[in-house]
């Protein structure tokens, strides 16, 4: 209730906010007051090990993608391959492949430009090419690394990242389909209201135009985007194949390994989207820091991993945890219910994320640190970390303003979605759970 006060109603600084908590909360169960800086400095300092590593190399592949066109020439070749009535399987597998790269925020920018042109051009209802676009930036942003909730929740819980990569994929599929494009039928039959044409889409400010032929080639973007997914993926399934000890897959391993992968994108990001593309490294580098610039903030709330620390050192987890051992209730729904309350209450889905992983770290030890069940687990938080997306929220406030709705159509439109999207992502999970 403290952190929701000062987010919520004195419009403070997230990872401010995060921090005071964090002291104010120490101080509440009870921790020696010498030991409350010590747990904030170990929450910070272990949350931000290495996750500063795929996370910061991560928005900067995503820079180098966006600034050099990638992201423009994948939508726009994929959008002019499908016909207009597979129009929402283009924008689906543009928006995945952009999401894999880019945050919610980001690629909604990078990509509604695009598809404002298309849907004029077809006389389609912006709405209708924007549902499926915007459900799937979300479901990228809540299941895959290296988005930020997803790195973070994986490394708190102890889960594997190639397997929550391998079977965040697999559990987005089905969460694609169903708040994709059947969402996007029932809305239009029940609400059709917010399929409105000539939609100005002017509030997105100045954007970068670009000339086809000028950005990389369709399969070289594809690639340097999935590149880190590529490296992660076949480590993970070569784990499974060979024999631990296999000069190859050891090998394998080790280019796959996370943080490897991340560097080796980047580096490779940098030959195609820049020194290949006849950008001076001086120009790449000051891209590369304006990225970073970029996640700062976000950054630091990752940091407030210190929230989480307070909680476990406190005893908190343990105590949620017990509650929920003394029921019947499996933890892959109590991770999603505890994460969809605290996100439907914040605002923010990675701050719910991160929090809801400090309180059920214990019950993934009442598995004897089963590494298919933290899988499980990250999914589950990821996909509660989506669940009502409201006024509290930016992303709310960002597809009300882009696409010219009325505070009552968001919420009917927008926010049932993310009711459609965190449901469906907690069915795939369980659907998952059956044959893992």
């Amino acid at each position: 209730m403290i952190l929701i006060f000062m987010i919520v109603k004195l419009k403070m600084n997230t990872f401010v906010g995060l921090v005071i908590t964090s002291f104010i909360v120490g101080l509440l169960l009870g921790l020696p007051l010498t030991k409350i800086a010590q747990t904030i400095e170990t929450g910070i300092g272990s949350q931000l090990g290495h996750l500063a590593i795929i996370f910061g190399f991560g928005s900067m592949l995503g820079k180098l993608v966006s600034d050099a066109g990638g992201g423009y020439r994948i939508a726009t070749t994929l959008i002019n391959k499908f016909s207009r009535r597979w129009i929402q399987v283009a924008v689906i597998l543009a928006s995945f492949i952009i999401g894999l790269v880019l945050f919610f925020e980001v690629g909604l920018v990078v990509v509604l430009p695009i598809i404002f042109i298309i849907a004029r051009e077809l006389d389609m209802p912006l709405m209708y090419l924007g549902i499926p676009m915007a459900a799937i930036l979300n479901v990228t942003h809540a299941f895959l690394p290296p988005h930020p909730a997803p790195t973070a929740i994986t490394d708190i819980l102890g889960a594997n990242l190639g397997h929550v990569l391998l079977l965040g994929i697999l559990a987005a599929i089905p969460t694609i389909i169903i708040a994709g494009p059947v969402y996007n039928w029932v809305l239009q039959k029940i609400y059709p209201r917010v399929y409105r044409k000539n939609i100005d889409i002017s509030v997105l400010g100045e954007y970068k135009e670009f000339k086809l032929e000028e950005t990389p080639k369709f399969g070289i973007s594809v690639l340097t985007a999935m590149m880190p997914v590529i490296l992660i993926a076949v480590a993970t399934i070569c784990s499974f194949i060979f024999p631990k000890n296999n000069p190859v897959n050891e090998f394998i391993q080790f280019i796959g390994a996370p943080d490897l992968a991340m560097l080796l994108s980047l580096i490779f990001a940098i030959f195609t989207m820049g020194l290949w593309r006849n950008k001076k490294m001086e120009e790449i580098s000051t891209a590369l820091a304006d990225s970073i610039k970029q996640i700062s903030v976000m950054l630091l709330i990752i940091g407030g991993g210190a929230f989480k620390q307070v909680l476990v050192d406190g005893g908190i987890s343990k105590y949620i945890s017990g509650l929920f051992a003394q029921t019947s209730i499996s933890p892959i729904l109590a991770a999603w219910l505890i994460t969809a309350l605290l996100r439907m209450s914040l605002g923010s889905s990675t701050v719910a994320a991160m929090t809801a992983a400090g309180l059920v770290v214990p019950m993934t030890h009442q598995f004897g640190g089963n590494s298919i069940m933290a899988t499980l687990m990250v999914l589950a938080i990821g996909a509660g970390s989506v669940f009502c997306g409201h006024v509290n929220d930016t992303g709310f406030w960002m597809i009300k303003e882009y696409f010219g709705l009325s505070l009552k159509e968001t919420l009917l439109s927008w926010t049932t979605l993310t009711f459609v999207l965190a449901l469906a992502g907690l069915g795939a999970v369980y659907a998952i759970s059956l044959f893992v």
